[in-house]
């Protein structure tokens, strides 16, 4: 079903982008409105935390729900979707607004809310893997120790110094590597296979190939092969040849290192001997173990034509 069909809930974060969001909603649903009909677009704008989830969850007579923001409002409004019957579960897409935008880059979606619109417009629905950790849905990217410091500290820079874009993430990173460079103890068992135990630096179980705002982690990565792609990067490393593998991982070139481990599963089930820094869409999780699986063919996402 296209956005042409039935009605459609458009779920904004007026506070993304530091409150151009806002604005940015406001323009989507006038440019949604002049092509579908004024009562065919309703606009929500969230009032805080988990809100939009509620919003999806409630999306009754709905064919589309949308999701205007950053991958925090994706991460939660696919949470909320996933929570109605698939009987009953609007196809979603969404219009970029935020400061990593993982998601748009997999989807292929522009991050100028006139493109994204217009992509909306003429996009079809197409089946996508999400991932699922204890119990919660992640539609990208779900990561332990020094990668998911990263992504917490960038998180707090962004709310405290009000600024945004890829360069905070960097920011971060330096920081971390310097100062907080540290391995972990694991034991993981992948397909039900048997445990092995061992050291990370970073341990990413990913959906799609990137996290970070455009890191490819996992580079060949795909959201409908039914599987999950797992990076772990293994010390022992330095701080110089940590931050030259994290520059690397912008493009993708981290992966012919030999610290690091790549793998792909349907399930798997690890356990750190210390509860590690961690985040699903760049929202923190915690606990110490982690039962991770993927589900194929989750949520019908409207996806612009290649």
């Amino acid at each position: 079903m296209s956005i042409r069909e039935g009605k459609v809930l458009l779920i904004a974060n007026p506070a993304a982008q530091n409150g151009a969001g806002a604005a940015a909603a406001d323009r989507a649903a006038t440019l949604l409105r002049a092509a579908l009909g004024s009562d065919a677009v309703v606009l929500a704008k969230t009032a805080g935390p988990r809100h939009a989830s509620e919003i999806a969850e409630r999306a009754e007579g709905c064919a589309t729900v949308l999701a205007l923001g950053g991958d925090g409002i994706i991460h939660e409004a696919v949470s909320g979707l996933m929570r109605r019957p698939a009987n009953a579960r609007p196809a979603f897409g969404i219009v970029p607004a935020g400061s990593g935008n993982d998601y748009a880059r997999t989807l292929g979606m522009s991050r100028k809310v006139d493109e994204a619109c217009e992509q909306l417009l003429a996009a079809e629905p197409h089946a996508v893997d999400l991932g699922r950790v204890n119990g919660h849905w992640f539609v990208e990217t779900l990561s332990f120790g020094l990668d998911a410091a990263i992504a917490l500290d960038t998180v707090e820079r962004r709310k405290r110094t009000g600024r945004t874009g890829a360069v905070l993430y960097a920011e971060a990173g330096v920081d971390q590597l310097l100062h907080h460079l540290d391995a972990r103890r694991y034991t993981a068992s992948f397909d039900g296979g048997e445990p092995t135990s061992g050291e990370s630096i970073t341990f990413a179980v990913q959906v799609g190939p990137s996290y970070g705002g455009g890191f490819k982690i996992c580079p060949d990565a795909r959201i409908d092969d039914g599987l999950l792609d797992v990076c772990i990067a293994h010390p022992p490393i330095g701080v110089a040849g940590a931050a030259f593998v994290f520059a690397l991982a912008k493009s993708g070139r981290h992966t012919r290192f030999r610290q690091m481990e790549l793998r792909r599963a349907s399930t798997l089930r690890v356990e750190f001997d210390e509860a590690p820094p961690a985040q699903m869409d760049g929202e923190v999780i915690g606990g110490r173990t982690f039962d991770v699986a993927v589900e194929p063919r989750a949520l019908a996402v409207l996806m612009p034509p290649r």
